[in-house]
């Protein structure tokens, strides 16, 4: 079968490789298209996925969204319309799932469940199959206007199926200096507040711990800025112990595999903690996205508004398995059963006015 993968940001080429890899290990055809934003392409690169690169992120205004929507989509249908694919798949990206609509390809997209917002009601109407955690409630999902029948709610979440295959390296802290001897956390920063240049409030919040856990003996901290501003606000506490990698992480589950502890404001590292069975902490204040509710429930994410709420001390065995095996093969199957269906729109037929027609609402 010809299966057509895009992917719109670099987390979701490490969500995508083990399932890209799978298809092809079965002798399927994957295309991968993929938005030059955050730096994906180079994370394309090193996973050794071929793409065809469409047109980056437009951030800005929404006139300024609308035109790179416009542009995008009709790079996708130039490059996807003599690609006779079986089956489209994406993560929640709007003009991914307008570009396979048109050309009634039957699609699957993936919904993060902190990213559910007002602008997925449109894709989840042009999709065939919704993707979600078990977690995410189903109100919340048939307020977006998600038909039940749609619905694919998995159990776990993204971070335990992508790191099914994972293989840590066992050099990583050695790569960065750092002495194996002492306590090592990883700090993860919530992204900055809009404009970049002012500390969010979990920022804030962070720095305080990191300043004072960072001064310790025998502790070393590793610090994941999202951007240069960032690093440069924790480098100006002048906590001895922070180190702050100039550059992207590029091997970020080694480092919190080789990590004792992770100290972050939410979001994919602490998850990857907690499939690591890595203790994972977080500042956050907002309220949680429904994955992350249910690690906090279940004690496998704990939050700190304080240092002595974090657990400074060796984990002990150091682990390269997950807490709980998922494989992402529960992907690929789905993928090929409904690559055996046509669309919803091709069963239906084209809306009148022709396929240039507007979806319907």
């Amino acid at each position: 079968m010809r299966i057509w993968v895009d992917i719109t940001d670099a987390s979701h080429v490490v969500f995508f490789a083990p399932i890209v890899r799978r298809l092809e290990d079965d002798g399927h055809t994957v295309t991968i298209t993929a938005r030059r934003f955050a730096g994906a392409d180079l994370v394309l690169r090193r996973y050794g996925l071929g793409r065809v690169l469409t047109t980056g992120h437009r951030g800005g205004g929404l006139g300024t969204r609308a035109v790179g929507l416009v542009n995008r989509t009709a790079q996708l249908l130039g490059s996807a319309s003599s690609g006779r694919f079986d089956v489209a798949v994406g993560s929640h990206a709007s003009d991914f799932a307008l570009a396979a609509w048109t050309l009634g390809i039957p699609q699957l997209t993936f919904l993060d469940d902190e990213r559910l917002r007002r602008g997925n009601a449109v894709n989840v109407r042009l999709v065939d199959e919704v993707a979600v955690p078990e977690a995410v409630p189903l109100a919340t999902l048939t307020a977006l206007g998600t038909p039940p029948d749609k619905l694919f709610r998995y159990p776990g979440f993204k971070e335990e199926y992508y790191l099914h295959d994972f293989s840590p390296d066992a050099q990583v802290l050695a790569s960065l200096g750092v002495d194996r001897r002492h306590v090592v956390g990883v700090v993860r920063p919530a992204r900055p507040a809009r404009g970049g240049d002012a500390p969010s409030k979990d920022e804030a919040a962070l720095s305080a711990l990191v300043r004072e856990l960072a001064g310790r003996r025998h502790v070393t901290l590793i610090l994941v800025a999202r951007d240069a501003g960032q690093r440069a606000r924790f480098l100006a506490l002048g906590a001895p112990g922070l180190i702050a990698p100039d550059g992207p992480v590029l091997d970020g589950a080694s480092l919190i595999a080789a990590a004792d502890f992770v100290l972050g404001g939410g979001g994919v590292m602490t998850r990857e903690a907690a499939a690591l069975g890595t203790p994972a902490y977080t500042v956050s204040s907002r309220s949680p996205a429904a994955v992350d509710a249910a690690l906090l429930a279940e004690g496998r994410q704990r939050r700190a508004a304080k240092a002595s709420d974090v657990d400074v001390k060796k984990k002990g065995d150091a682990r390269t398995t997950l807490t709980t095996p998922r494989d992402p093969a529960i992907f690929v199957d789905r993928l090929l059963e409904l690559a055996s269906r046509r669309s919803r729109r091709a069963r239906r037929g084209p809306p009148a006015g022709g396929a240039g027609s507007a979806p319907p609402v």
